[in-house]
């Protein structure tokens, strides 16, 4: 098959999707294609691709037929004002795409250049409190599937898509193996297993590959995992959105309340930036501040 499509595309060049041998030259459809083709889109992660596709082929199907040329500051503004709701996410692919522009020679200039980042609206996955963990565990006890993803979770701090693959393959010397799924499987962790975790994998079973899985024996999917543990949550009493990644928030906040500084969550999260992990010792911090100048007060 490899050999069939290295032949076809001899002729046609790589198959990058519908309509990609009606794309104008210098069009945004032909920037499209020429990003799918760079090694910045097929050195992401799978699940990054989609979730980039599925902007960019929106923007694509609408204004591919535009000049990347004269794609101006103006129309940008214009663009982002019309979408509201997904400013956020064109604006991240819009940037993207005139980045890549301006590397293959397209444009001079970058539209997008100097433009400032919109706020994020809302805290996006709601964190698990401590009454909302104390609660879980009281419904589900200790050898059930589901206390177990919940220690995986919290005790690892990984996202959905690691802890649906973690098996006994990944243990050893009391740490557990996750290649980040997100980075491709680039940002590798060697995670202890806290205590109270290990206690939970020792209950499960020996005879599968990973730690958690259907109720037919087979691995779970990162949205059905979602969907399961969501319902598993509502399940023991808690409010709706309690997904899975608001337990990576948990994770890393107790690791702030307990002192650690960014660095060591980092180690822990696999986070490539202070940015990302500064709201959960800030808060922390705030709390510990606060304390010890209440203890100056007199």
């Amino acid at each position: 098959m490899e050999a069939y499509q290295s032949a076809l595309d001899t002729v046609t060049g790589p198959s990058e999707g519908a309509g990609v041998e009606r794309t104008l030259p210098g069009s945004i459809s032909a920037l499209c294609v020429s990003y799918y083709r760079s090694s910045r889109f097929t050195g992401l992660a799978t699940n990054t691709q989609h979730k980039y596709r599925l902007v960019i082929d929106k923007f694509r199907a609408i204004h591919g037929h535009l000049p990347v040329s004269g794609l101006e500051y103006r129309h940008i503004v214009k663009l982002l004002d019309q979408q509201k709701k997904d400013e956020y996410s064109l604006r991240r692919t819009l940037r993207i795409l005139m980045t890549h522009a301006v590397e293959q020679g397209w444009r001079r200039d970058n539209p997008m250049a100097g433009m400032r980042r919109p706020r994020k609206t809302g805290e996006g996955f709601r964190p698990w409190s401590e009454d909302d963990i104390a609660k879980f565990e009281a419904h589900w006890p200790t050898g059930t599937r589901q206390r177990l993803a919940l220690h995986l979770l919290l005790y690892t701090a990984q996202r959905r898509s690691d802890v649906v693959t973690m098996g006994r393959q990944h243990v050893k010397d009391g740490r557990i193996a996750v290649a980040q799924a997100k980075s491709g499987g680039r940002t590798k962790l060697w995670i202890p297993i806290h205590q109270t975790l290990q206690a939970e994998i020792d209950q499960a079973p020996r005879d599968q590959l990973t730690f958690v899985q259907t109720q037919y024996g087979q691995p779970f999917s990162p949205a059905g995992f979602t969907n399961w543990f969501t319902d598993a949550a509502q399940v023991a009493g808690l409010p709706p959105r309690s997904a899975p990644h608001g337990l990576r928030k948990a994770a890393a906040r107790r690791l702030a309340e307990a002192g650690c500084s960014a660095n060591e969550i980092m180690s822990i999260t696999g986070h490539k930036n202070l940015s990302e992990v500064a709201t959960y010792t800030a808060s922390a911090d705030q709390e510990r501040l606060a304390d010890q100048a209440m203890k100056k007060a007199k």
